[in-house]
């Protein structure tokens, strides 16, 4: 029953779907109606989740990959590069849209992030899943205040859940959350995105 809730919870919780949601409802933050939020939320999501996403399913299909969110750090690689290139692109495509300055800061964190990660994927396995949920937990205490402090409910599951599945150790998973956090205050600061 543990491994199942553990494996939802993974499954539910994952980088993308947790990507997903963060560009939606910053996408509705940063404009004044809801034809721009869709326009920015498509650009975005088209720009990042989903190439990443077809890329993964596609190796996971050619055994290039164990699977979507279970696989070893060698496997790591591509997928951090693709993401990497993908996330420059997104950058200065969105500065050449004029896209709202609360996306804009978000892809440059969202790029330094994976920078950093891609740097200690060479010797580490850190947690994404944590990564992800830690940094989106962040972004939306920033915009949001105390409403989007509550978003870090969805982290202790999340540990709990990557380390029940032993797909990372403690460490790994407290990393990933401390290292992404960060981060996002660093960035965020220095663009002017915090008060």
């Amino acid at each position: 029953m543990r491994e199942r809730l553990a494996q939802l919870t993974s499954n539910i919780l994952n980088p993308f779907l947790v990507s997903l949601i963060v560009i939606i409802l910053l996408s509705v933050e940063a404009t004044a109606g809801s034809d721009d939020a869709l326009k920015w939320s498509l650009i975005s999501i088209a720009l990042s989740v989903l190439p990443v996403f077809a890329v993964v399913i596609y190796m996971v299909r050619q055994k290039k990959l164990d699977g979507i969110f279970v696989n070893p750090r060698q496997q790591r690689s591509g997928i951090y590069l693709l993401a990497t290139v993908l996330a420059v692109i997104a950058c200065f495509v969105l500065t050449y849209l004029e896209a709202p300055k609360l996306l804009k800061v978000t892809f440059i964190t969202g790029l330094a992030a994976i920078v950093v990660f891609m740097v200690i994927n060479r010797f580490w396995k850190i947690s994404l899943h944590t990564a992800f949920v830690a940094a989106s937990v962040t972004v939306m205490t920033i915009v949001y205040g105390a409403a989007g402090a509550l978003t870090i409910l969805l982290l202790p599951p999340v540990a709990w859940a990557r380390i029940r599945l032993k797909q990372h150790s403690p460490a790994q998973v407290a990393a990933g959350a401390l290292i992404s956090a960060a981060i996002v205050v660093v960035v965020f600061w220095g663009l002017g995105e915090m008060l």
